[in-house]
């Protein structure tokens, strides 16, 4: 059955594991504290807060959250913050979005095919956005149909992927998820959807056994029957 959707994965994926951990986590760690003093008053901050008490209670809610950020730890009320202080930094242009080379000519290629491009990743919807339209490749959103963070659900989940298809308006047969977690592609097979792990050797995945493994796109079109680049990889 052809692909007519693919949905990916952005940490070792999209993007290298390099530039959220030694790039976007420290740079929210450190503005955490000036954000929240300029913008906690603010209704939407008001409710991550509130969140993050819920989830954390006897704990202030600035130590609540840099407790996640040290754990790395996928809670919702986070990663929201985390976008919202990342939206700073991406619109002042302190911060543009890591892609690696091969990702943005296969992602024009797929969409100019009409195939939906759809984003899952723990990183918030807000996070999500913002990489892509700020990344080294240029604005890339007008090609993407969908995001989806873990307010779809967990990403080692099957019904997640169940609700990804739904909310694309297509079979899961018909869909692809390309993550470098073994995982996370389990719970997508288990969905029915097709499952490809990018194994990128900068990024040190392990290549597991149970999905075939492409190191970049191209391999991914080639494997799939997608559409190839018009472009080739820059940088």
């Amino acid at each position: 059955m052809p692909v007519r959707a693919v949905v990916c994965d952005i940490e070792g994926t999209t993007s290298a594991i390099a530039f959220v951990k030694e790039t976007l986590f420290p740079f929210a760690e450190q503005a955490l504290d000036g954000f929240l003093a300029e913008h906690g008053g603010e209704p939407e901050v008001v409710a991550i807060l509130d969140e993050t008490c819920a989830l954390a209670p006897g704990q202030e809610p600035a130590e609540a959250l840099r407790g996640w950020m040290a754990r790395d730890e996928k809670v919702t009320p986070l990663k929201a913050l985390q976008g919202m202080i990342w939206r700073q930094g991406f619109e002042s242009g302190a911060l543009r979005g890591h892609l690696w080379p091969d990702v943005a000519g296969c992602l024009r290629a797929w969409a100019a095919a009409g195939i939906a491009l759809r984003i899952y990743s723990s990183g918030s919807v807000e996070a999500q956005r913002l990489l892509f339209g700020h990344s080294e490749a240029g604005d890339l959103t007008p090609l993407l149909s969908g995001f989806d963070d873990t307010r779809t659900g967990p990403k080692r989940e099957a019904a997640s992927y169940a609700a990804i298809a739904q909310a694309a308006g297509l079979p899961s047969a018909e869909m692809l998820f390309l993550s470098d977690v073994v995982e996370e592609l389990d719970a997508a097979a288990a969905a029915g959807m097709k499952a490809c792990q990018l194994v990128r050797p900068a990024d040190g995945t392990v290549a597991g056994t149970r999905h075939p493994t492409c190191a970049t796109f191209p391999e991914v079109a080639v494997r799939f029957g997608l559409p190839a680049p018009d472009e080739p990889p820059t940088g």
